[in-house]
């Protein structure tokens, strides 16, 4: 069967396993075989190679048959089944090599045009740079370690630092968090990220010039874990006392409640609860920001130099923070989303829609998507993260990485593109109780009278009762029984080499279990394999594998090992960087490392052992048998290790970190100047609170030119533009331009008891006039109650919105405000439109502008986004009038286009993607049915104006009622979640589902169901939304 020939040999192979048959049969039916024993093989060779627990179980039941007919039937089949999981597996390899190929062409097109957009090409000092900095990271030389550029250089960058006072916030979402005794292994997603995240709070906290860290997680009331990862606040205590701390200093995890809070939950499924917890950590950095503020003796508040997220979900929930309070973001991917989806496509087990359903893991790839559109730095262990992982990325393009940095450095424009910086910061460990061990085994391990003092820790009694002899020296692998960790290689190549056998022992501290059924399927089915290859091999009294250990006995099991003149082993397929190996090194153990992945780096520097092929067995019983067996070569490796590794110690981290963080450029909220009072928003008139609001006198008649000069490249449909006029009436529309804030009621956003925030995507202006006088007139049928107060976020423009109140015979003053342009720009009725009932007036909130300048393209992007709109009209010129015609908006941050027929305009998944891989940071919404596209700042959307109406004036969201229709524009399911309650108008803006045909993942996998906060409208009138109201507390029923 062409393509398959090496299956077919496999096939042949397993039907002439038997030394009972010498001759080739070409046949694959086994019944026709009579004999046939293919246990060893398809064992050892199929069953390994395709990973599939569940094909080991059938074989182990079939080979329990005593009937040889029956059991060589069911053999038979199982090859079958092999045979087609090989055909899936080419099959899916094709596809991802086509796709693969696709990016290829598209990477390269989009770096044409923005070389050809910023006029130039690399010169030769561009050509010699290095990606993301690399070569500022080591480029193999051994030791070469300053990660800024210069060891001076990090030095001088923090001691100007040492005089302020830092508050530093970061972010880690999944698993269970607490500063002591952590459960590591307890489950996937408590392990490695979970002590890093902990060990870099407390050695930030401890740092001069740093005053306060938090780190910010998930509060779990669940019954099935402890009670302490309930507690909303934990101080972690710090490495030494010596940082003066105020009343607040010192590093502390922060339990933000968010999700089901009887639930824990995993990683996968915390996706619907984002916004809830960023709404959460909003109020609390808000309100720690003004003690802090307080505490330093400052009238202004203590903003975060940086809010640092780790893993997709935390960048994610960063990415919304950093847009909120406009400081800088920073980002640890700790592992990628597009790197696992491509492993697993390569282990052919499952296609792209089966890995999605199971790991959600196109919303996660989205979330890192999301991560490099607002990242200023992004932080990895190792320079093959950035080679062979961010790569993967639209967002990330390292050749044109390498352009953008040459240019800034020289000071040349980039035309509105930008890239997150890239730095290697190797993760850091505490050595100050380290102790490397000089001693030896002989006399010790059994309680000799010599030492009979000194009590050995408990875990080396629970270890050393597996050994028969257990002064020999020990190989020890602390990994979960993942399938990627690759223990079962690891035991299989101890077991088959026999001198490494008669030398060696072998423990391996896979996570605490207290009985396999209780573990996780593939946790379970890899600890199984291990134990029949013990048993295979005959591996009793030569193998430890304890139940039980504690976070604090890891320390001691590296001093057994290197008490035993033995050697720490991580064989993983990849390993993003491996901490433990520098944890093992500090304790004098020289090491045998994957060459996929950090261990290269650390080796590098370390110089203290052997990097092999994890998939070679071979090579990991040499490597291992060569450092047990050289005396020589094990001290020479544990003295280079001791050596170098204070290169790996949290000082050093630390202060590369600080160096990088406090470079970027400082953003805090607009309207807090740095020369002004900060003024207590619940101390606020109303009239000092708008002094910073920027009145324009501006008029803007929908009859006004539009910027011409773009050329031919999309052409103006004069038909649209006559539809635009016919629907919208021609109302004049006034910005207030002598209006004193003093005069202003303003913001009444603070003291509205509930806020309806109208937010139904109409597809038309009627429909969206009904549902808002609808909304309206049920929310004032109560006149003896506190006013609600109204908010229109909609994807319309201030100019569409002015015309659809006059039609409406709606006064601007029976709203708080006006987010317009799906989120790119917010305004507030003047006071004078209330007194003059002629006049609609208008006051733009200019901050917000400010607000969401950040990485905004400006005309390049309007530049790139014509060409798009142009080459679509090119693949749908048989029609007569184009698809795509610019509109103008009236705003300097969206750019608009009009869409005669959305069946011809590519999904919305995919303008994000042409615009990031020319590393233009936007968002593009389809609106109105699809027939409008809006392309607006970053940082810009509804869900995030509503929260900056929270921040700039202290609006309460728990109060903010979003209605919503079933269906809305792509930027819908943002307004779903969060403190806000959610009224869902039923049979409503269903003509919009057509926008989500094509999204990357599901609704379902990022909308919370049957959440208390959220409820369906079935009439949508003014006693069925009141009737709904009732139901959240909002109005009496």
């Amino acid at each position: 069967m062409a393509g398959n020939d090496w299956i077919n040999s496999y096939l042949e192979a397993i039907l002439d396993v038997d030394t009972g048959i010498n001759e080739k049969k070409s046949s694959l039916l086994l019944r026709e075989r009579g004999r046939f024993s293919p246990a060893q093989y398809f064992v050892e060779e199929v069953i390994t190679g395709f990973n599939e627990t569940d094909l080991h179980r059938s074989w182990v039941r079939a080979s329990a048959i005593r009937n040889s007919e029956e059991r060589n039937t069911r053999l038979e089949n199982m090859c079958w089944r092999i045979w087609t999981l090989a055909r899936k597996k080419k099959q899916i390899e094709s596809e991802e090599a086509q796709r693969r190929t696709k990016r290829h062409l598209e990477r390269e097109k989009a770096r044409r045009e923005a070389t050809a957009d910023m006029s130039e090409d690399l010169s030769e000092g561009e050509r010699g740079d290095m990606v993301g900095d690399i070569s500022a990271h080591g480029d193999g030389v051994r030791g070469r370690m300053p990660r800024v550029s210069s060891v001076d250089m990090v030095a001088n960058l923090v001691s100007q630092r040492t005089d302020q006072k830092l508050y530093l916030v970061l972010i880690s979402l999944h698993g269970l968090i607490r500063g002591e005794n952590m459960e590591l292994g307890r489950d996937s997603d408590t392990g490695g990220q979970v002590k890093y995240v902990v060990e870099l709070a407390r050695a930030l906290g401890s740092m001069p010039g740093v005053y306060r860290v938090d780190l910010l997680t998930r509060q779990v009331l669940a019954p099935d874990v402890d009670w302490t990862y309930g507690e909303p606040t934990e101080m972690i205590n710090p490495l030494n006392s010596e940082n003066e701390m105020g009343e607040s200093g010192g590093a502390y995890i922060i339990r933000i409640p968010f999700g089901p809070k009887d639930k824990y939950l995993s990683k996968e499924l915390l996706w619907p609860f984002i916004p809830e917890f960023v709404d959460g950590a909003l109020g609390h950095i808000m309100q720690m920001s003004k003690v802090l503020g307080k505490q330093i003796g400052s009238d202004q508040p203590l903003w975060p130099i940086a809010i640092h997220g780790h893993y997709a979900d935390a960048g994610n929930s960063t990415a919304l923070l950093s847009g909120a309070l406009n400081v800088p973001m920073v980002f640890t991917g700790h592992s990628l989303g597009r790197d696992k989806l491509e492993q697993l496509l390569k282990q052919g087990r499952q296609s792209r829609e089966e890995i999605n359903s199971t790991y959600k893991i196109m919303r996660r790839i989205e979330a890192e998507e999301i991560t490099l559109d607002v990242s200023e730095v992004i932080i990895t262990s190792t320079r093959q993260e950035i080679e062979e992982q961010w790569r993967l990325y639209d967002g990330f393009d390292p050749v044109l990485e390498r352009k953008l940095r040459a240019r800034i450095k020289r000071k040349v424009s980039c035309y509105g593109r930008s890239m997150p910086r890239m730095v290697v910061i190797p993760p850091g460990m505490e050595f100050r109780n380290v102790a490397p061990q000089d001693g030896d085994i002989d006399g010790e391990v059994e309680g000799s009278e010599d030492n009979s003092g000194t009590q050995d820790p408990p875990i080396w009694s629970e270890i050393m009762r597996f050994f028969t002899n257990p002064r020999k020296p020990m190989i020890l692998a602390l990994a979960r029984p993942d399938p990627k960790k690759n223990l079962i290689t690891l035991v299989k190549a101890f077991g088959e080499c026999r001198p490494l056998r008669d030398l060696a022992n072998l423990t391996l501290i896979m996570g605490n279990r207290d009985t396999i059924d209780d573990m996780s399927s593939t946790n379970s089915s890899v600890l199984l394999s291990i134990l029949k290859l013990i048993d295979k091999y005959d591996l009793y009294g030569q193998v430890a594998y304890p139940k039980h250990h504690k976070q604090s006995d890891v320390p001691d099991i590296y001093q057994l090992a290197a008490k035993t003149k033995g050697v720490f082993i991580n064989p993983a397929f990849i390993e993003p960087f491996g901490l433990t190996l520098i944890e093992a090194a500090a304790r004098g153990l020289p090491i045998v490392a994957t060459k996929n992945g950090g261990p290269v780096d650390i080796h590098r520097v370390l110089d203290n052992g052997v990097l092999v092929d994890p998939h070679d067995q071979q090579s990991i019983a040499d490597a291992l048998l060569k450092l047990v067996a050289d005396k020589q070569l094990w001290a020479r490796c544990r003295d280079h290790g001791l050596k170098n590794i204070h290169l790996f110690s949290w000082p050093e981290h630390c202060r590369t970190y600080l160096a990088r963080v406090t470079s970027c450029k400082q953003r805090k909220p607009k309207w807090q100047k740095f020369d002004n009072a900060y003024v207590d928003s619940e101390s606020d008139s109303p009239g000092s609170s708008l002094r910073d609001i920027q009145d324009l006198s501006l008029k803007i008649s929908l009859d006004g030119e539009k910027n011409e000069g773009i050329g031919n490249l999309v052409l103006k449909s004069h038909e649209t533009a006559v539809a635009q006029k016919n629907q919208v009436k021609s109302a004049p529309l006034k910005l207030s331009a002598n209006e004193k804030p003093e005069n202003c009621k303003f913001p009444g956003l603070r003291m509205r008891k509930f806020i309806f925030a109208i937010a139904v995507d109409c597809g038309s202006i009627s429909d969206l006039l009904d549902i808002t006088k609808t909304i309206i007139e049920a929310g004032r049928m109560d006149k003896d109650s506190q006013p609600i107060g109204f908010i229109l976020s909609t994807s319309w423009s201030i100019s569409e919105i002015n015309s659809l109140l006059e039609k409406a015979g709606l006064k601007s003053s029976y709203f708080d405000a006006f987010i317009c342009n799906s989120g790119s720009e917010i305004y507030y009725p003047s006071p004078s439109s209330e007194q003059n009932s002629s006049d609609s007036q208008y006051m733009v909130d200019s901050d917000y502008q400010s607000h969401i300048d950040y990485r905004w393209g400006g005309e390049s992007l309007r530049n790139t986004l014509v060409r798009w709109a142009a080459s679509v009209n090119e693949k749908a010129k048989d029609n007569k009038a184009p698809v795509i015609t610019e509109l103008d908006s009236g705003s300097s941050h969206c750019y608009e286009f009009s869409v005669r027929d959305p069946a011809l305009v590519p999904p919305f998944k995919e303008l994000r993607k042409s615009m990031r891989i020319q590393a233009l940071r936007c968002h593009g919404i389809y609106c109105q049915n699809g027939e409008r596209i809006n392309v607006i700042p970053v940082l810009a959307s509804r869900s995030q104006a509503l929260r900056y109406l929270y921040v700039r004036w202290g609006m309460d969201l728990s109060n903010v009622v979003v209605f919503v229709g079933e269906w809305g524009d792509s930027d819908y399911e943002g307004l779903l979640g969060g403190l806000h309650k959610t009224v869902i108008l039923k049979g409503r803006c269903q003509g919009a589902s057509k926008i989500h045909n094509n999204r990357s993942y599901p609704l379902e996998h990022v909308v919370p169901t049957n959440h208390p906060k959220s409820v369906e409208c079935e009439e949508c009138n003014k006693e069925g939304i009141r009737a709904t109201l009732g139901k959240l507390g909002v109005v009496k029923g």
